[in-house]
This record gives structure tokens, sequence and C-alpha cells, in this order.
């Protein structure tokens, strides 16, 4: 994996897990209004927007690096959409550039799978 796909990968990790926090504090921010005086939906809704617009660029970004598959790409994008797909996304992430470096290692040292 060269290091702007690695790069790519990490950006869409780093923003998936605070979408998934805006998402859920906007839904409750939400409850809020209609139950309370508190009014947050405003301020909430703009983080969360901004949020999930950086998630998707980089969405984007790490799928026409990587040439994800279709259904992978899909499953990362609906992941996006869920109130805690961001949580998955990020430990589905993290776990594919940890066995990279694992791979990378590997490779280095001339061992092969047997």
């Amino acid at each position: 994996m060269d290091l702007k796909t690695a790069t790519a990968l990490r950006r869409l990790r780093l923003v998936s897990a605070p979408e998934a926090v805006s998402f859920l504090l906007l839904l409750v921010c939400s409850v809020l209004k209609r139950t309370t005086d508190f009014n947050a939906v405003p301020v909430m809704g703009m983080v969360h927007g901004v949020l999930f617009i950086l998630y998707v660029v980089f969405w984007a970004d790490a799928w026409n690096r990587t040439k994800w598959p279709l259904k992978t790409a899909a499953f990362y994008f609906v992941l996006s959409v869920l109130p805690t797909g961001g949580f998955f996304a990020e430990r589905k992430l993290k776990r594919a550039a940890e066995d990279e470096v694992i791979a990378s290692r590997a490779r280095q040292e001339g061992v092969v799978n047997a």
C-alpha cells in the first residue's frame, strides 16, 4: 500500500468516530428540542453536517485510491448514515490498517504465507 492510500484510509478512519458521535448528539438534541426549551439542533446540525461531508469526501478519496469493490464502498457509505455506523467503520478500518502493517513487515522480512 502506498503512502497516499494509507493516508486516505487514515483520514477516513479518523473522521468516522467524530461523525458518529455528532450524529448521536444531534439525535439527543432533537429529542431535547421536542421535550424542553433547549434547542441546540441548529448548532449540532451544522457540526454534524460538516463532519458528514468530510466523511463522504474522505470515503470517495479512499474508494478511489484503494479500488474497493462496489460492495465494500457501499458498506462504508451505509455505515456513515447509521447512527453508530461510524464506530464500526473506524474499528474495521483500524483492523485493516493493522493487518496491512503486519503483512508489510512480513514481506520485508521475507516471510511467505505457507
